[in-house]
């Protein structure tokens, strides 16, 4: 039976492990982790997946900003990376992963969730587009069509240019 408990019950190198076997150990330079960059995970919306004691999946949120030209800077919260043992991926763990992290979110998310990711698999099954994300801008190289954004606990998108990084 797999149990979704807090990211912080889990050792943080046992986590580390398994992002370095779902996304390898070249991950750091991705653009996702700029932008995250000198800030630790959101504890209330991160979450693993344990079956029989062994780690096999997690998903981690992080308080970033969408900061426009003006100054104004609008808190948002980056969902991911959603990763999952490559052994049981296609188990549905990375699903369940999401829907209890949006359970979380609905109820105790400080602002809008955005994210990189498929649209077509994270609009059909979570919510999430593109609509409000068309001028927002990643500090490193992305796919417009996969930055992509979900109001949640009556949280607005901003909307207009601005540059996503770290709070």
């Amino acid at each position: 039976m797999v149990e979704l408990l807090p990211l912080s019950d889990i050792e943080p190198q046992a986590v580390e492990n398994l992002l370095d076997a779902a996304f390898g150990a070249d991950r750091f330079g991705r653009t996702a982790y700029r932008i995250r960059d000198g800030m630790d995970a959101v504890p209330a919306l991160s979450f693993a997946a344990v079956e029989d004691g062994a780690l096999i999946g997690t998903i981690q949120c992080w308080p970033v900003a969408h900061r426009a030209g003006d100054g104004t800077a609008t808190p948002l919260v980056m969902v991911g990376p959603v990763a999952v043992r490559p052994d049981v991926q296609r188990g549905g763990h990375g699903r369940a992963l999401m829907a209890h992290m949006l359970d979380a979110a609905e109820a105790r998310a400080d602002s809008a969730l955005m994210m990189i990711g498929d649209p077509e698999y994270y609009g059909r099954f979570f919510g999430f587009d593109a609509d409000a994300t068309a001028e927002w801008d990643l500090p490193g190289p992305f796919e417009r069509r996969r930055l992509l954004a979900r109001a949640v606990n009556g949280h607005d998108l901003p909307r207009g240019a601005g540059m996503i990084g770290p709070r």
